[in-house]
């Protein structure tokens, strides 16, 4: 029975580089492995990701709900109330939504409030956020950020072109 209501997303992966790529994914499997004992450390392991363009929807009329034998109606009409982004991050260790943003925009201001206020949370903690490649999640502002938040005290350099700004990667660690 053909059921064309169901589908399901897939990506095929097409990496420039298999083997860069390969390493790559083991890196991350290997720290998501590793999520609870560093979590035992005050190492916090948090995933983030985003989904913009989210509708935001109003019914105009009420839903019929489910009862015994009967499937819930919704009335097809909805209020448009314009768009929203959601920025979430996923405790690794735990489980869990362990902060999520919801705004009209999802820019490079709007992911670095997102993630200093997770540093926020527990200042003194060692943090691994694992993102995909956009932009903003390899900005100079947020360098900055996370520089300033491990007291990171040195020239990072110009952007794109000399020291850490330059790949726009910076890493510290809050254990030996």
């Amino acid at each position: 029975m053909l059921k064309p209501h169901l589908n399901r997303y897939w990506l095929n992966a097409n990496p420039k580089n298999p083997e860069t790529f390969k390493q790559e994914s083991n890196q991350i499997c290997q720290l998501y492995q590793q999520a609870q004992e560093l979590n035992s450390q005050n190492i916090n392991i948090i995933s983030t990701d985003e989904m913009t363009g989210i509708q935001a929807l109003e019914r105009a009329y009420p839903t019929d709900t489910m009862k015994p034998g009967k499937i819930e109606l919704q009335q097809f009409e909805y209020i448009r109330h314009g768009t929203l982004s959601l920025i979430g991050s996923w405790d690794v260790a735990n489980g869990g939504i362990y902060h999520s943003t919801v705004a009209p925009t999802r820019n490079e201001d709007d992911f670095n409030c997102h993630i200093a206020s997770i540093i926020a949370t527990k200042p003194s903690d060692g943090w691994i956020f694992v993102t995909d490649q956009l932009n903003t999640h390899k900005s100079e502002s947020l360098v900055r950020l996370v520089a300033t938040s491990c007291g990171l005290n040195v020239d990072l350099g110009i952007k794109g072109k000399s020291g850490i700004l330059h790949s726009l990667f910076v890493s510290c660690s809050f254990f030996d």
